[in-house]
């Protein structure tokens, strides 16, 4: 791929959290103010492309991190990258069976290279926001008769969905751009019959927390700024009270000396 393609390249929810954080940082160090960082991050916001990314951090340091090139946005690089480190080759359970009754896989776990699932009334959740891979590209085989499983990966991970549904579906992921390099690729397949498969893409949660805390550290400080300005004002307003009062006593001589025929 070439670079003059690069800038048109759809970015995705990791591109514009790593521009917001050379914004933060910028910031912290005087280099934006307020006003600046507020519209940049805004625009960082809705920003759909690498191109449009790309001119928000151009003037600030770090912003190599995030050129408009193939793989500037995206996760590490095989070879040293997290996802190099979660691709261990071990394997845990490759089952899971919900009679009436449901099952969870969650957390830090290892998703074997093919993962069997089973629900008949009743339901499970195979959740690999936090789980290593025993396999670059690994399967999971959903049947699920009057019943319900619902797979969750992080962005930029691969899915392909290629399960049949009878009275039922396999509902296919939100599209958040292209998978980043060295990630695994999830293929979903399998047969439901009056019940359902869903795949839906998650930030892991130690990276939820860590955006819900840094939007709540923002919204202090436009509290703070917002409160700073205030206090600039009213601030002003003292320090011209004594003029105007000056002033208006003056005209209210001045009317006196009329009314008593003192013009």
């Amino acid at each position: 791929m070439s670079d003059d393609a690069a800038p048109d390249l759809r970015a995705s929810d990791a591109d514009r959290e790593r521009v917001a954080e050379i914004l933060r940082d910028a910031l912290a160090e005087g280099r934006l103010v307020m006003e600046e960082f507020e519209e940049r991050l805004e625009a960082a916001c809705t920003a759909r492309t690498y191109g449009e990314l790309a001119p928000l951090t151009r003037d600030l340091p770090g912003a190599g991190t995030v050129a408009p090139a193939p793989v500037s946005f995206a996760e590490e690089p095989v070879g040293d990258g997290r996802w190099a480190q979660r691709i261990t080759g071990g394997a845990a359970s490759s089952t899971a069976v919900a009679i009436l009754s449901g099952f969870e896989r969650k957390g830090r776990w290892t998703m074997p290279g093919r993962f069997s699932c089973f629900a008949f009334m009743g339901g499970g959740v195979i959740d690999l926001r936090d789980a290593d891979f025993a396999e670059r590209e690994v399967e999971i085989v959903c049947v699920a008769v009057m019943g319900g499983l619902q797979i969750v990966v992080p962005p930029g991970v691969e899915v392909v969905v290629r399960g049949i549904g009878v009275m039922g579906a396999f509902e296919h992921p939100a599209d958040d751009g292209p998978p980043a390099p060295g990630a695994p690729r999830v293929v979903v397949g399998g047969f439901a019959f009056w019940g359902g498969v869903g795949v839906e893409r998650k930030l892991p949660r130690a990276e939820r927390q860590r955006l819900k805390e840094r939007r709540r550290r923002e919204k202090l400080e436009r509290r703070e700024s917002r409160h700073e300005l205030r206090h600039a004002r009213r601030a002003e307003r003292h320090e011209l009270d004594p003029v105007r009062r000056a002033g208006r006593r003056d005209a209210r001589r001045e009317r006196e000396r009329y009314r008593g025929g003192e013009h």
